[in-house]
């Protein structure tokens, strides 16, 4: 899609600099970076390199690709896992809650709060929380990503969407589960409702929350994208922002193997955390 768009990444960078209307000199790059070889040409070329270890030098940032996403990862990291641990800390008990007092008063404001929560674009959120605790009353930094005071708007947009999300699947799995029939065999021999939710329910119902919970990683590393530009984040997710904005191939193509891999490693996690919250599946075991 980069490559289809207009101009390129060298075009971009020199026409702002002091060599604008150097159109020699524009060609010249090009030529040295092999941008004017075929697409074809161009990718067989990257993909080879890529198998060596090299991912090229970002045309942004005069720096080897890989060198920028291992600068940036860890600060990404740091945003999404602090994301996910706001999800746990709030979508469990929400969501049990919500279940438990299913049609009740304390269950209508628990799914109204989810459904807000999922209809609420995150860019408008993430502007709303800018404005009310870094402009209006200077509590957090506007932007920027050192500290951990630049990570609490950040995490805060980013995990709403997904306590929202999660309030619904955690409350749709218990429901599902309290119908079953060892549920209700338990519950006539006497024991008491709160042993049955949290040694019987609840660990069934992880096994179809981890699955969705590996699904969803696509999403959270694509909503990363759109909080880290607002807050000037400096992430992967900026930085693939900067690289769209900059026409930076390198850069670009670097960021999509790296989040692939982020991604299936992720999953594979997932998959084995799911053969320890069911032992009776075994990794590999085809019956």
């Amino acid at each position: 899609m980069l490559y289809l768009a207009p101009s390129d990444p060298i075009s971009m960078k020199y026409t702002s600099m002091a060599t604008v209307g150097d159109s020699k000199y524009i060609e010249e790059k090009k030529e040295e970076m092999g941008l004017n070889d075929s697409f074809l040409k161009q990718y067989v070329r990257w993909s080879k390199n890529v198998l060596s270890g090299d991912f090229g030098i970002s045309t942004k940032y005069n720096v080897p690709v890989k060198d920028e996403i291992a600068k940036r990862l860890p600060k990404t990291l740091a945003l999404t896992g602090t994301s996910v641990l706001i999800t746990i800390l709030l979508a469990f008990p929400l969501g049990i809650i919500s279940a438990q007092y299913k049609n009740k008063w304390i269950d209508y404001i628990i799914r109204f709060f989810s459904f807000t929560g999922i209809s609420i674009p995150s860019f408008w959120l993430g502007l709303m929380l800018m404005y009310f605790f870094s402009v209006k009353f200077r509590l957090l930094p506007i932007i920027g990503s050192k500290g951990i005071k630049s990570l609490i708007l950040p995490s805060i947009t980013l995990s709403v969407w997904l306590v929202a999300v999660y309030i619904r699947r955690i409350r749709a799995c218990i429901l599902e589960e309290i119908n079953k029939d060892y549920v209700i065999a338990l519950k006539s021999k006497g024991i008491s409702y709160s042993k049955i939710m949290f040694f019987h329910i609840l660990p069934n119902s992880l096994l179809t929350i981890v699955t969705m919970f590996g699904m969803s990683i696509g999403a959270i590393l694509g909503g990363t994208t759109i909080i880290e530009t607002i807050f000037e984040y400096r992430g992967l997710g900026k930085m693939a922002a900067d690289a769209i904005t900059n026409r930076d191939y390198f850069l670009m193509q670097g960021y999509v193997i790296w989040t692939a891999i982020i991604y299936v490693v992720i999953n594979l996690l997932v998959d084995i955390l799911y053969k320890y919250l069911n032992p009776r599946i075994e990794i590999g075991d085809e019956s």
